[in-house]
């Protein structure tokens, strides 16, 4: 059975695994990899243990950051999402990552964001006002543990307007977020816009992530996965609409946060400048070395890439393989404590230790559970 951060995740029948995936705008980097690294990593550890896993990573290619991304490229929004995706997916093939069961892409799931502002309203946990739908959040804040000076810091960081809270046509409450947002001027050309029984317009972030899961999963998953910085607003928002809709608590019966990668403590980001991109790195490593440099530590913790980690991992890498190489079996109990570690909290560095120290059928079981054979 396996257990995140100490709690189990007991599974009967199949296990729902949905990974919160890219805003197509930009090349793949290391902080993007992590995440679906990780969340490649939970699902074939849960498959060795016998578990049917369905996967789901959406595409969230409806977003401001990508219409921004696009005009400054010259581009239309959608054409320009597509060449990012086929790079995103050559990224994850280069990196082992499976193919997800399930691939929704939030420009097809509209009628369903649609539906999900339709059921906010008649709950009474969502208002239209001016063209958009607004979920009511006061309470999102204190339920994901934060304070509100704390919570609104982190809303204006991932891009939410705050100013105008208040004003006649905007929300009632600074926590208040959109489910379905009123068009704007360049809808239909720089942005995209979708009629409405509110009028044109188009899915918000937090309702898109909740429509792709509750139509693929039904009210609960198993488990989620996503960056550590997008547990709130994103997930704590998107959690709240699945809850209000459904009544069905938790949406989630657990989760990951992966930890973020930073350089020089700050995090890896293209507003930073200082993105490290998977298709740079896999030019000079075999991609299985970056593989493990991203696995080879606790999966919630932050870290710091440098590029001396990478020659590292290659030679823990070759030790891993000679390992693997020896020609004894070794003990079936040096089996059993490389999945005793990995499903324990995905203690990667634990399996390894034991992989590299006891070698043949252990480290070889290690290289092909964490995807690195």
């Amino acid at each position: 059975m396996l257990r995140l951060e100490g709690r189990p995740v007991p599974v009967v029948g199949r296990a729902r695994v949905y990974v919160c995936g890219i805003t197509p705008y930009d090349t793949t980097h290391l902080g993007h990899a992590a995440t679906f690294v990780w969340g490649d990593l939970a699902a074939r550890v849960l498959r060795q243990a016998g578990v049917d896993v369905e996967t789901c990573r959406n595409v969230t290619d409806v977003d401001d950051v990508l219409d921004a991304a696009a005009a400054v490229a010259g581009s239309r929004f959608d054409t320009f999402a597509a060449v990012q995706q086929f790079r995103f997916d050559r990224d994850m093939a280069a990196l082992g990552v499976r193919r997800p069961t399930h691939e929704p892409r939030a420009h097809n799931f509209v009628p369903q964001v649609e539906a999900l502002a339709a059921a906010l309203l008649e709950a009474d946990a969502a208002y239209e006002r001016g063209g958009t739908v607004w979920f009511r959040g006061a309470e999102v804040a204190a339920r994901a543990g934060l304070d509100a000076t704390t919570a609104r810091a982190l809303a204006r960081e991932f891009g939410e307007d705050l100013d105008g809270v208040g004003t006649p046509g905007d929300r009632d409450d600074w926590a208040d977020v959109a489910v379905w947002r009123a068009a704007g001027p360049g809808a239909g050309t720089t942005e995209p816009a979708w009629p409405s029984p509110w009028g044109d317009g188009r899915p918000g972030w937090h309702a898109e992530c909740a429509a792709m899961a509750l139509t693929t999963f039904g009210p609960a998953l198993d488990l989620h996965v996503g960056g550590a910085d997008l547990r709130y607003p994103h997930h704590a928002y998107e959690a709240a609409m699945a809850e209000a809709v459904t009544g069905v608590t938790p949406f989630a019966r657990a989760w990951m946060h992966i930890g973020i990668v930073q350089v020089g403590g700050e995090k890896m980001a293209k507003s930073a400048g200082n993105l490290v991109l998977v298709g740079d790195v896999v030019e000079r490593y075999p991609p299985a070395v970056l593989r493990l440099l991203l696995l080879d530590r606790p999966w919630a913790q932050p870290w710091d890439f440098e590029p001396a980690g990478l020659d590292r991992a290659a030679d823990r890498l070759q030790r891993l393989y000679a390992a693997a190489a020896r020609g004894t079996d070794g003990s079936p109990s040096a089996s059993s404590a490389v999945m005793a570690a990995l499903s324990a909290n995905l203690d990667v560095p634990a399996a390894l230790a034991v992989a590299e120290t006891d070698g043949g059928a252990a480290a070889r079981l290690a290289l092909s559970v964490l995807g690195l054979s």
